[in-house]
């Protein structure tokens, strides 16, 4: 089967911070020939990089906590436990993201950055692509608040243990998908760590 793919129209909704657009598409089927035309919003926010900040000789992770505006619905959930992360600007690789943003949002001087992987976050509404990394950190002064005020960020900063961030997801304090996979993966790689 050959897989394609047309956009009949494209309309601009909203384009603000992030951007809302109404597309038009029609796409093969498994089955052979064509899809009716399909009428879906996409949103799109851009590529982004999320780093897990480790100390492995220590085992401590950072953890980061800031305000969401996703579950609003839920006021309880809008201060999120995270892992810092940004979005990449024109320009900006994914790897030069990881490290600015380390020491914007968590204060950290990266030793070594390695790459885990790339993952679409909502593939079925959202164009957004993460790029995870695993940056290896000294834990001692990590703590505290920061951010950028001009980007209007309040992010308070700590280390736990692998084990206790482990268990953050286990008990439902961490609510988002990103630092989920990210200490997931920890959990499952921490003895083989890239070098």
């Amino acid at each position: 089967m050959k897989k394609e793919f047309k956009i009949i129209k494209k309309e601009v909704m909203h384009d603000g911070f992030f951007s809302l657009n109404k597309y038009q598409v029609q796409h093969t089927l498994f089955a052979g020939g064509w899809s009716e035309v399909l009428t879906r919003e996409l949103f799109e926010r851009g590529n982004c990089v999320a780093v897990l900040l480790y100390d492995p000789e220590k085992d401590k992770v950072v953890i980061i906590e800031q305000f969401r505006l996703g579950p609003i619905d839920e006021p309880k959930s809008a201060w999120m436990l995270e892992i810092v992360a940004g979005i990449i600007d024109a320009g900006e690789t994914a790897e030069q993201v990881a490290y600015r943003e380390s020491e914007e949002e968590a204060g950290c001087v990266v030793k070594k950055m390695h790459f885990i992987n790339e993952f679409y976050t909502s593939p079925g509404g959202a164009s957004e692509k993460i790029s995870l990394f695993y940056g290896e950190v000294n834990s001692d002064d990590i703590g505290g608040l920061h951010g950028l005020a001009h980007e209007h960020e309040d992010i308070l900063v700590k280390t736990v243990s692998s084990e206790e961030a482990y268990q953050m997801i286990e008990d439902g304090r961490i609510e988002s998908a990103i630092p989920i996979i990210a200490i997931q993966w920890l959990a499952l790689n921490k003895h083989h760590l890239p070098v």
